[in-house]
């Protein structure tokens, strides 16, 4: 007796299907960025908000003192679109010409640049004193831990201000300045 033949099953093979979970895996991650914005306070390392200024911390670095003197310098600036983007201070800022003028003068950048080229500035990763949050279309910075944005700040003031509140980092990269 002879066994019964096996009829052809049409059967997926598995590789494509884990490898397609495993691309829409990697696409769904570089999409959602990094962990949402979130202060918190950590004696010694955290800026305070006080009045709308940012206090920093007794034992920040240079660089992030003169970040945080220019961050309060511009807070409360109107917002524009292409506004902060020449040299010196302006009337306005867009988000990019935020954080350039605010890098700029802590010494870490040398000219304004437009929120796409933050995605490639500096190193890869949080830093330990300035984080920059930059999606293709939108840059914002922590530093000592309290943010420094134009957008998703409590107000209806669209222009650069420091801020307490949660945000969102949906397709953004973290990247921060050597040293800090």
């Amino acid at each position: 007796m002879h066994p019964h033949p096996l009829k052809p099953a049409r059967l997926l093979p598995p590789f494509p299907s884990l490898y397609g979970l495993l691309a829409a895996a990697l696409f769904l991650s570089a999409c959602a960025g990094p962990e949402p914005y979130r202060y918190h306070y950590i004696p010694g390392r955290t800026a305070v908000l006080q009045g709308g200024m940012a206090i920093p911390p007794p034992n920040a670095p240079d660089a992030v003192l003169l970040a945080i003197a220019a961050g309060n310098r511009i807070a409360g600036s109107p917002y524009a679109y292409g506004a902060g983007h020449g040299d010196g201070i302006d009337t306005a800022f867009d988000c990019s010409g935020a954080a350039s003028f605010v890098l700029g003068t802590a010494g870490r950048l040398s000219h304004p640049i437009p929120s796409q080229a933050f995605r490639r500035y500096g190193d890869d990763g949080s830093g330990q004193w300035i984080s920059i949050y930059a999606r293709p279309d939108h840059v914002f910075l922590v530093v000592a831990g309290l943010r420094f944005d134009t957008g998703w700040t409590g107000t209806e003031h669209g222009g650069p201000r420091w801020t307490t509140r949660d945000r969102p980092t949906d397709g953004a990269v973290v990247r921060h300045p050597p040293g800090l």
